[in-house]
């Protein structure tokens, strides 16, 4: 009997570099702008800023950084709230608790895990009545695909609350003709190394609010005042992005359609291989329908019979294919035990079943076939 070969491991979501992005960074060392400032951050702010239509840009080294920001200058501290979509990566939550507020989570929907605006609305609402001040909320544009701001928006401007869209997954998606980070008072974008585009680790901060700008701007240098000597007058943090890294980033950005189109196109394939199984993709079949509008980063389904997600997710481990859970529920965090949640069970039924198939952009067709077989195999 002979050994088989151990097989490739197929990852989630892989960084998608070559030719141009090593042009990019090899001009950006060879011009000696190595520290965080230069001519390839300028030029990436002016660039994303352009593509998503907003007055400003700041690059920043996370997008958990450009959350950050965005809620100091709201007045996110202690004794205040800040609402939360529940079905997120904990940064979300995170950058909440950095400024001292108390995070307030509301639950999803179930056919894209996008927050349940309705309910988000109810929560607002509910934590007034009580006489708290919300400092903001933050919904989440979840695996590429915005959420409902038809209702968020002119839903919580009525409240007064300003809204700061986590759009750290949804570079290059849109809602009715809008791009994704347009929709709130300030917006996050996340360039991590698994994202739509990299910069290896990064992040941008969105806003048309000049003021807000300007102030996440100078807190993101520590807070340098304007003057010759180092005078600071609140504290400030260590936020920017090098010149090397928006070198890179400004390639990505240039190939970023690309990219998306490769993604929708992998997609495409696994909801035409998998269709006569008890599955349920999630966004497609959603509120507004089609996949046209997403930027595609992760394609994520559902089991509705058989095996939970737990037992998929190891079988595609042990045919060396990586596939994932989706965000665990913060407010099941044990670390966010204590804090307060407007829930419907939603997203607990979606992590329970939910499950994210490979989507890099560097997946080749065998690889996608070998992902659809194996997870025909895992449902038996």
């Amino acid at each position: 009997m002979t050994d088989q070969p151990p097989q490739e491991r197929i990852f989630l979501s892989l960084a998608d570099v070559g030719e141009v992005e090593e042009q990019y960074v090899r001009e950006a060392l060879r011009s000696g702008w190595v520290a965080p400032l230069g001519p390839h951050v300028d030029a990436l702010e002016r660039e994303v800023a352009d593509r998503v239509g907003v007055q400003h840009a700041l690059a920043v080294n996370s997008g958990t950084a450009a959350l950050h920001l965005a809620l100091l200058h709201l007045g996110a501290r202690p004794g205040t709230k800040v609402v939360v979509a529940s079905m997120t990566f904990a940064a979300t939550a995170n950058a909440v608790a950095y400024t001292g507020a108390e995070p307030v989570f509301v639950d999803a929907r179930e056919e894209d895990g996008n927050v349940d605006p309705d309910l988000m609305l109810d929560a607002v609402r509910t934590l007034q009545a009580e006489g708290e001040q919300v400092a903001a909320a933050i919904p989440v544009d979840l695996f590429g695909r915005i959420a409902d701001y038809t209702r968020l928006a002119p839903g919580l401007a009525d409240l007064g609350v300003p809204l700061v869209e986590d759009a750290a997954e949804s570079l290059g998606a849109s809602l009715e003709g809008r791009a994704a980070g347009t929709f709130g008072r300030a917006a996050a974008l996340s360039f991590n190394g698994n994202k739509i585009m990299t910069t290896s680790g990064g992040g941008m901060l969105l806003t048309d609010d000049t003021a807000l700008a300007e102030h996440a701007r100078k807190l993101s240098g520590q807070a340098r005042e304007p003057v010759p000597w180092y005078e600071h007058t609140e504290i400030g943090y260590n936020y920017r992005l090098s010149n090397i890294l928006a070198a890179l980033g400004r390639a990505q950005l240039a190939r970023l359609d690309e990219m998306i189109a490769r993604r929708r196109e992998i997609r495409q394939r696994y909801i035409a291989a998998l269709a006569d199984l008890p599955v349920t993709f999630l966004g497609p079949q959603g509120a507004t329908g089609g996949d046209a509008d997403d930027n595609c980063w992760l394609t994520t389904l559902t089991v509705d019979r058989g095996p939970g997600a737990p037992a998929v997710v190891e079988a595609m481990s042990q045919q060396s294919i990586e596939a994932r859970h989706l965000w665990k529920p913060m407010h099941t965090q044990p670390v966010f035990s204590g804090a307060r949640s407007f829930i419907t069970g939603a997203s607990e039924r979606l992590f329970a079943r939910g499950v994210a198939l490979p989507s890099g952009s560097t997946l080749t067709d065998d690889q996608v076939v070998r992902v659809i077989e194996a997870f025909r195999r895992c449902l038996g």
